[in-house]
């Protein structure tokens, strides 16, 4: 078995995840992969189950109905854990991350405990729409401000964690739904005393498929940061 576990949530990815899984295989050898798919009605459990023949590497679980990222998220983490893994790496599945990254950050864990594929670090670049854009890199600022953590990058999802180092920390911890997951696992991340390496990334905008991230995301993550910097002294 590998040391190595690459994982994404799927919902809805028929036209990317074959790329995805190809890519995956191209750029990082040694690694296993895993998908949790929320019973996409596109198809693409049918599509992982093709792949699955050619790729023993590939493992694959369908879940009954659409239930979240965080929670695909925590059942990743646990599964890498108990399955015996040293390396997690995260991504989104609509190849907006490269995994042509995916060795820098392996190669980074053997000394570091979380590293992030960062945007808004020096050399990183992001293609997004003008307003999306704008909101993001507004939004990452204030919860920077807010927290007083060291770090250019709360909300993607390319992510890695050395297992075997982060001793004291689960992302069963995170209460925050949705994408404000993200920004609270890096809270955690930071009160246990890890250190947070951004790695600069190009995030590229999705060619197919839809973005499943609701507006009423903004408010609900500015009302998570605010629980968070009040509620959890």
């Amino acid at each position: 078995m590998s040391k190595n576990l690459i994982f994404s949530a799927t919902y809805d990815e028929k036209d990317n995840i074959k790329e995805l899984i190809e890519k995956i295989n191209r750029y990082s050898l040694n690694s296993d992969i895993l998908i949790i798919d929320d019973n996409s009605p596109d198809g693409t459990g049918s599509i992982l189950s093709q792949l699955k023949e050619k790729n023993s590497n590939l493992k694959f679980f369908i879940r009954k109905s659409k239930l979240g990222l965080d929670t695909a998220h925590k059942y990743a983490y646990d599964y890498a854990i108990k399955n015996g893994y040293e390396k997690l790496i995260t991504m989104d599945a609509d190849l907006s991350h490269d995994p042509k990254e995916i060795p820098t950050f392996i190669n980074l864990l053997d000394e570091h405990e979380f590293v992030i594929g960062s945007r808004y670090a020096k050399g990183g670049k992001c293609e997004m729409p003008l307003m999306r854009l704008f909101l993001s890199i507004i939004g990452n600022k204030i919860i920077k401000f807010v927290l007083k953590i060291n770090c250019n990058e709360f909300t993607t999802s390319y992510r890695g964690f050395n297992l075997s180092k982060l001793n004291n920390f689960h992302l069963k911890k995170v209460r925050s739904k949705g994408y404000s997951f993200f920004m609270e696992s890096i809270y955690w991340i930071n009160k246990n005393n890890y250190k947070i390496l951004e790695v600069p990334i190009f995030f590229k905008n999705r060619t197919a498929g839809k973005s499943k991230i609701p507006k009423i995301e903004i408010l609900r993550t500015l009302k998570n940061l605010l629980l968070l910097q009040f509620f959890n002294k």
